[in-house]
């Protein structure tokens, strides 16, 4: 039986990375687990699982090993992506172990409904935050609002800084900052943080 961890960031961000991997082995650390291989990856989750490392992992993977991610949605963004990998997991006696969830999935029905269950609602709400922000921006378009950062804004070394005005139309909505931090890959705390320091909210 070997164990894998599986890091993958959408973008090279090292914090993301760093908190991935401190998360996975702080986990290993409790559960007495010793990392044998550690697979990692910068690529969007909208790629093909078999173009990624992960697919890689997934042929070599054997029956009782186990696989450390970090949360479900590093397998993917879109549900049947996430749900076909988990299958073929399964299927092969192969365990997954999902840190921010604290899921031990294995070849069990009620592990299936379980990963199910998190993706469709993982998805709809990525599809109606998205849904929320057009909106915003459609509306602020017709008011005649500018949108993006005004002319000779300075741009501060703030991963959130970009997505400001989307954060604000995220707020006055009532989306929360765990929601937020999901949308742009960062943990709630530092949406809680930018949006305190920047008086984003009243």
């Amino acid at each position: 039986m070997k164990t894998y961890a599986y890091i993958r960031v959408s973008c090279k961000s090292k914090q993301d990375f760093n908190n991935q991997k401190f998360g996975i082995l702080n986990y290993a650390d409790k559960k007495k687990l010793v990392i044998d291989k550690w697979i990692q990856e910068s690529i969007s989750g909208t790629k093909k699982v078999k173009d990624r490392e992960l697919g890689s992992l997934i042929e070599t993977v054997k029956e009782n090993d186990l696989i450390l991610i970090a949360e479900l949605s590093r397998i993917g963004r879109s549900l049947f992506d996430i749900m076909s990998t988990l299958n073929v997991l399964m299927e092969k006696g192969v365990r997954v172990h999902t840190i921010k969830e604290g899921y031990e999935l294995v070849d069990d029905i009620s592990s299936k409904v379980l990963a199910f269950a998190f993706s469709l609602s993982a998805e709809i709400e990525r599809d109606l935050i998205s849904s929320r922000t057009k909106e915003a921006l459609a509306k602020r378009k017709a008011e005649g609002k500018p949108l993006g950062r005004p002319k000779g804004y300075k741009l501060e070394k703030v991963k959130l800084t970009e997505h400001e005005t989307q954060i604000k139309e995220l707020l006055s909505y009532g989306v929360s900052y765990r929601s937020i931090a999901r949308m742009f890959e960062c943990h709630h705390n530092t949406v809680a943080y930018y949006v305190k320091s920047r008086k984003l909210r009243e």
